[in-house]
């Protein structure tokens, strides 16, 4: 599969992402405020979804953009702008292919979002690229030892490889490759963590949420259903002890690792 047809399919599965902007709204302010975005800064919000980052930016006084691949996304972004009545900049536009001018940025952030951008040589080279010398790159993404990331390998194991050029998401949770890929760009990284807590009833209900709106588990359950409705329900069975581990309390707990980087 091209690089091309990845990044379509991408487009197209998570446009059904809104309802979880409840839960990546609660993880926004711990982003915005671990990367010091002050009043006035030009921030830009990268693979934005339906912009809860970038209007915690806007709220806190910053001049907010965000781009996202999926115009869906970007049209409930706007839309929640208009219902804050904030101001913020929303674009379709591609992680690898950022549509701005070098240096436009003070503060460049991306929660849950770039990770999944195929090639990170690429989207480090344009996340740089976009931000000012000296400016702030900060962005959230899922250890592979936690929640989300023990997820990302369970549906790895149940669904059909990645292609080839494309590394999986969840290598941007670790540590030691973020300050791999970053190299010579930044000149400090600092890291930390922080945590969401989901209200969800049960473990199965967060499961059947997660199979109508998450893009790639949608996808997979859809092959599944037609396929092989036995392994379906392995991998149900396994996906709702998984989500059990971390559920109490009507809760789900998902924590995090954020990076804040300093461009060189």
């Amino acid at each position: 599969m091209p690089i091309a047809q990845f990044k379509e399919n991408a487009r197209v599965g998570w446009a059904t992402f809104t309802p979880f902007e409840m839960i990546t709204g609660m993880a926004a302010p711990h982003l915005v405020r671990f990367a010091q975005v002050s009043r006035g800064a030009r921030v830009l919000d990268v693979a934005c979804g339906t912009g809860v980052v970038a209007l915690t930016a806007a709220r806190a006084g910053a001049h907010a953009s965000g781009v996202d691949l999926t115009p869906e996304l970007i049209a409930r972004a706007k839309e929640n702008a208009g219902l804050a009545k904030l101001e913020a900049d929303f674009k379709v536009g591609d992680a690898e292919e950022l549509p701005y001018d070098d240096g436009s940025f003070d503060v460049v952030l991306s929660q849950f979002g770039h990770m999944f951008a195929p090639r990170p040589d690429v989207t480090v080279k344009e996340l740089f690229r976009v931000l000012k010398p000296g400016g702030t790159l900060a962005f959230s993404t899922w250890p592979p030892e936690l929640f989300t990331g023990r997820m990302f390998a369970l549906t790895g194991k149940y669904g059909p490889p990645l292609p080839p050029g494309v590394s999986p998401p969840v290598q941007w949770g670790d540590p030691n490759v973020v300050r791999e890929r970053l190299g010579a760009g930044a000149k400090s990284i600092t890291f930390d963590r922080a945590c969401v807590r989901s209200p969800v009833l049960s473990p199965t209900y967060m499961r059947a949420m997660m199979e109508v709106n998450v893009g790639p588990l949608a996808k997979l359950v859809a092959a599944l259903t037609a396929s092989d409705p036995a392994k379906l329900a392995t991998f149900r069975a396994e996906l709702d002890a998984l989500v059990a581990e971390y559920f109490e309390d009507n809760v789900l707990r998902q924590d995090f690792l954020m990076t804040r980087a300093i461009k060189a």
